[in-house]
């Protein structure tokens, strides 16, 4: 895709878990009890605004990338 630029980012974590994957990007979201759970919502947000998208790709036991597509122009 010439038009457009994408990123990624990769962990060695565990994955995320199938039970919660659909909820990674809900606002209030967290797995931590300290988290807020707004970053990737607002994150998605922000993407999204701009004529990108964002997703994830998981690997239990081996980690997780998350990709983000943007518009060139």
């Amino acid at each position: 895709k010439e038009k457009e630029a994408e990123i990624s980012f990769k962990d060695n974590g565990i994955g995320i878990a199938e039970d919660i994957q659909d909820k990674v990007f809900v606002p209030s979201f967290s797995t931590k009890q300290e988290g807020s759970g707004i970053g990737l919502a607002l994150a998605r947000r922000g993407v999204e605004q701009a004529g990108g998208s964002i997703w994830f790709e998981t690997v239990h036991g081996y980690g997780t990338t998350f990709y983000v597509s943007l518009p060139l122009g």
